[in-house]
C-alpha cells in the first residue's frame, strides 16, 4: 500500500499541470534537491484524503459544506506540489506576500508593539487582524513588569486592558479565526503576554529575538507551523 501511494505521488506531481491554467507555460527542470518533508506531506494529504473518499461510501455525492472540505483538502494537496515544481524550476516561486496573505486569513494576531503591527501588514497580513497590546492582559502582570508601579497608576491600566480584550474578543467574533497568534519580541514584555494569551486564549506564542529583522520567508513559516 506504501508503494502504490508514493506512485500516486509521483503520478500527481507529474501531472500537477492540470491543477494549473493552460495559459501557464511550463519550464523544464533544473537540476536540484528533493524536499523530503515536503514529499513526505503530499503522501499523508493523499492518505488523508484517500480515507475521506472512503468515507463517503456509496455512493460519494457531498453536500456543499463537505464538498468545500474535500476541495480544500485538494487545494492544499495542489500547493504541496507547487512547491516542489517551484524548487525545480517548473513554475514560478509563488510571491510570499500572497501566501501570508492566505495563510493568515486563519488567524488573528496579537503583538507588543504598533512598529511590529506595520511589519506585519506589510508582509501581507490585513491590519484589521492584528491587535496591538500596550498593555498585558491582566493588571497583575503589570505589577511583575513594574514592581513599583504605584496602585494609583493601575486604574487606567485596568481600562486599557478592558479596551484590548474587548478588541480581542471582537476580532474573534467577527473573524471566527482557527487559533490567535502571539507574535513579539522575545523580551519580559513578550514572555508576560504570551503567558497570559495561552491561559486565556490557549494562543500560539511566538517569541523572537530581533523581531523586526524577521523576513516574510520566515514569516510565513511560523504561519504554516
Amino acid at each position: 500500500m506504501d508503494k502504490l501511494r508514493i506512485e500516486q505521488a509521483q503520478h500527481l506531481i507529474k501531472n500537477a499541470g492540470k491543477f494549473k491554467d493552460s495559459e501557464e507555460n511550463f519550464k523544464p527542470a533544473e537540476s536540484g534537491k528533493i524536499n523530503l518533508d515536503d514529499f513526505e506531506e503530499i503522501l499523508y494529504k493523499i492518505i488523508d484524503m484517500e480515507d475521506f473518499i472512503y468515507s463517503t461510501r456509496p455512493s460519494h455525492n457531498l453536500n456543499k459544506e463537505v464538498a468545500q472540505e474535500f476541495c480544500d483538502k485538494i487545494i492544499g494537496l495542489r500547493e504541496k506540489i507547487d512547491v516542489i515544481l517551484s524548487d525545480f524550476g517548473v513554475i514560478p516561486e509563488k510571491n510570499v506576500e500572497d501566501e501570508i496573505k492566505n495563510l493568515s486569513q486563519k488567524f488573528i494576531f496579537l503583538t507588543t508593539k504598533n512598529s511590529f503591527k506595520k511589519l506585519f501588514t506589510h508582509f501581507g497580513v490585513d491590519v484589521q487582524r492584528i491587535i496591538v497590546a500596550g498593555v498585558p492582559l491582566d493588571v497583575n502582570d503589570m505589577k511583575i513588569l513594574n514592581p513599583k508601579i504605584p496602585e494609583s497608576a493601575l486604574k487606567p491600566i485596568k481600562k486599557k486592558i478592558e479596551h484590548v480584550q474587548n478588541d480581542i474578543n471582537r476580532k474573534i467574533e467577527q473573524f471566527d479565526p482557527e487559533n490567535m497568534l502571539i507574535i513579539s519580541e522575545a523580551d519580559k514584555a513578550g514572555e508576560i503576554l504570551g503567558k497570559r494569551g495561552k491561559k486565556i486564549y490557549n494562543a500560539e506564542i511566538y517569541l523572537i529575538k530581533n523581531l523586526k529583522d524577521i523576513s516574510p520567508s520566515e514569516f510565513k513559516n511560523i504561519l504554516n507551523n
